[in-house]
């Protein structure tokens, strides 16, 4: 017992006290990290501090802040929905309480989500998790209590939720995208009052596309906006179907839009101050990365007059690309792929793994690719293909990968682990 304890202790001291992973994508919100010395090699066997099984069914990234990882799960019919605590230097699990009971749960209709894929938000004293329209909760990090709930703002989500929380500031900002409505609201972080609320006003075409009209797919997203200062403004960009919108994150009005023929996005999309674009992901149906050219002046609709370029070879139906050193990389149907920021250009495209959902992650020297089967294909950050290793776990990736120092805390289908050197 002494051994163990003594170990726990030795491995306490090596994390780092301010090391966090505060929302989906991470500190940046696209997946890069400056940790220097993450692990490029693991197996069961190599390199994992520990290993902690997770009940139920979830997708959603870890969430690292001072030494605690949160996460959320559900049964996989949906009827309990759960948030979970874990110790960073342990991995024991320090709390595992139901948040919400729900008899008759929206059928999901998509085997690839779960009840429990919306990423929360945490901060120093705060946590923040969203299960769709079942339910908002703000919780204590320190005594677990629940400081705040929203349960009144609905949707039908057709296919489940799946949007990640954001935060700017003193908002908490919800995105709704189901078949009936699509919508965000900003919510005090402090009270969960409501501060505003914007409905989409996205052209949709339902008709033109010979959909059913019971069907929601062509209005349905699953997307999590980012934040970009833009002139004076800081602006609220967000993929969703059919339209890329960008709202002033203050109040919510409209700034621009750039409409396309897809529907059901899931990626985040990234931002490169050096080329001054933000990388939207269209979606479903013939895909395309969008490099938009971000403008003070820009008003109204876009996509003729700020589309710099766009790109259809094998985009990402659900992973999130990142952006390294110049490049894109991107993750889709066994494939992964790099082209230039500037200009589009394919740089490389090479067979890597199974298919993604997991969003890519970057420390500016090599790029993580984590399939749905248990590959890790670790790459440079580079215009020419290299591989640096390939690593297996007992079971894949659908969650995002998180960094707290110089460890990786990875959540597969089954189990959390920490994987170090």
């Amino acid at each position: 017992m002494k051994r163990i304890v003594l170990s726990l202790t030795l491995l306490s001291l090596a994390i780092p006290a301010f090391a966090e992973w505060p929302e989906f994508r991470g500190p940046n919100q696209d997946g890069t990290t400056d940790a220097e010395n993450l692990p490029t090699e693991w197996s069961e066997e190599k390199n994992v501090s520990w290993k902690t099984p997770i009940h139920g069914l979830g997708w959603s990234t870890p969430l690292i802040s001072e030494g605690k990882i949160w996460l959320t799960t559900a049964t996989e019919d949906g009827r309990e929905m759960s948030i979970l605590c874990v110790d960073e230097a342990s991995g024991e699990i320090l709390l595992d309480r139901v948040f919400i009971t729900n008899d008759n749960p929206e059928p999901l209709a998509n085997p690839m989500n779960t009840y429990a894929s919306p990423t929360g938000v945490v901060e120093k004293g705060h946590a923040y998790f969203h299960f769709g329209s079942y339910g908002t909760f703000c919780l204590d990090t320190e005594s677990y209590e629940m400081l705040w709930q929203r349960r009144d703002l609905t949707c039908s989500h057709w296919r489940g939720p799946a949007s990640s929380l954001a935060m700017w500031e003193d908002k908490v900002i919800l995105t709704m995208e189901g078949a009936d409505q699509q919508y965000f609201v900003a919510l005090n972080k402090e009270t969960g009052e409501t501060i505003w609320r914007r409905d989409r006003s996205t052209n949709y075409d339902d008709e033109k596309e010979g959909i059913p009209a019971n069907s929601g797919d062509m209005r349905k997203a699953y997307s999590t906006p980012i934040f970009v200062p833009v002139g004076d403004v800081v602006q609220m960009i967000s993929n969703g179907a059919k339209a890329a919108w960008a709202y002033n994150v203050e109040n919510g009005e409209e700034i621009w839009s750039a409409h396309y023929a897809t529907h059901s996005p899931s990626s985040r999309s990234i931002y490169s101050k050096k080329e001054g674009m933000v990388y939207i992901n269209t979606g479903l149906g013939k895909a395309e990365i969008w490099a938009i050219k971000l403008d003070p002046k820009a008003k109204g609709e876009i996509s003729e007059t700020h589309l710099a370029w766009n790109y259809i070879k094998r985009t990402p139906k659900r992973s999130s690309p990142v952006l390294a050193n110049g490049l894109i990389f991107m993750a889709n149907d066994g494939v992964i792929s790099c082209v230039d920021a500037k200009t589009g250009e394919a740089k490389w495209t090479e067979r890597g793994g199974h298919e993604y959902s997991a969003s890519l992650l970057s420390d500016g020297n090599v790029v993580y690719f984590f399939d749905e089967e248990g590959l890790c294909t670790v790459t440079k950050a580079g215009a020419e293909f290299e591989v640096v290793s390939e690593n297996h776990l007992d079971d894949g990736l659908m969650a995002s990968p998180a960094v707290s120092g110089d460890a990786l805390i990875l959540r597969t289908k089954t189990h959390l682990y920490r994987v170090a050197k």
